[in-house]
């Protein structure tokens, strides 16, 4: 399997790993796989894992599958050696060994190397998925693993459920003078300002997410999009598809629900605002620095996250 390099701002798009699917349904396959001495397993415990190693570049802590405990278990794929990786979620307290630390992915995934990136943030998807999809949505009966983890399947009435994505647009809307927009949520702590985003609707496409968002939250009227990237977004289920809007309006209606304020910068402006504190920006985990960053040119206070 090929995987292309994530370009900066897509840090949760990495991974080195096969994710094997082709074994899902090979009972031999698995059990062999889980019995190899090398095989590896990642134990989320209550959605954290353990990890060691310097605060700055930590690793996760992987056991073989003898020292792994009782829990769902989900094949997160094979490495190019052919060793399998697995993962066990346990909905109780990590049991943390001497120099061991637990953390959550939104706090570990800039952190992390390609390998243990994939690995968490394919764990905290099917982690968030299966926690809240216990019972089959047709006949409300407990349903049950099937597939390596990928797969939950109703005994009652055989229907089979599959992990849940939410497509959600995220967008840097630009001026005709080249300026961006960006705006703040009331939730959020003051001077934190980030570009817009939304779930995609039924019957939409994402040009029109895109635009229907935009008008809602700000009241301005899109010209045209362009697609930048995408990023999985495991928060608990989304894929965020990263675009730049353009528009002619100047005028700004905040709907003061969703957004409390907006404002225009050129890049000078922004880059005055964050050195002084003015700003704060998105942090690098998120695609929302990315698309600020691709159209200022180059990287922006790079100590600043969330």
């Amino acid at each position: 399997m090929i995987h292309p390099k994530p370009v900066a701002g897509q840090l949760l798009a990495r991974s080195t790993l096969d994710r094997a699917s082709e074994h899902r349904l090979d009972e031999a396959w698995l059990a062999a796989a889980w019995r190899r001495p090398d095989a590896r397993v990642l134990v989320l415990a209550q959605g954290r894992a353990c990890w060691s190693g310097d605060a700055g570049a930590p690793r996760l802590v992987l056991v073989d599958p003898a020292h792994a405990p009782e829990g769902e278990r989900l094949l997160l794929g094979v490495d190019a050696a052919g060793v399998p990786y697995f993962a066990i979620t346990v909905e109780e307290p990590a049991e943390l060994a001497a120099g061991e630390r637990e953390g959550a992915l939104r706090e570990l995934g800039t952190l992390l190397d390609d390998r243990d990136a994939g690995l968490l943030v394919h764990a905290t998807g099917l982690y968030h998925w299966h926690r809240t999809h216990r019972f089959c949505a047709r006949c409300g009966q407990p349903s049950e693993i099937v597939a390596a983890g990928h797969v939950r399947r109703c005994p009652a009435c055989g229907t089979e459920h599959y992990p849940r994505t939410d497509p959600a647009v995220i967008m840097l809307v630009l001026d005709r003078d080249d300026r961006c927009l960006l705006g703040r949520q009331e939730s959020w702590p003051e001077r934190r300002l980030s570009t817009f985003a939304g779930f995609v609707e039924p019957g939409e496409s994402l040009e029109q997410a895109v635009a229907r968002e935009l008008h809602e939250e700000v009241g301005v009227r899109t010209t045209s999009t362009e697609y930048l990237a995408s990023q999985p977004w495991p928060f608990p289920s989304s894929l965020m598809l990263g675009f730049i809007a353009y528009t002619q309006d100047e005028e700004v209606r905040v709907d003061g629900e969703e957004i409390s304020e907006a404002r225009w910068f050129t890049r000078a402006q922004l880059k005055e605002a964050v050195d002084a504190g003015e700003v704060l920006l998105p942090g690098t985990i998120s695609i929302a620095r990315h698309l600020i960053e691709k159209w200022y040119g180059e990287p922006l206070d790079e100590g600043n996250h969330w």
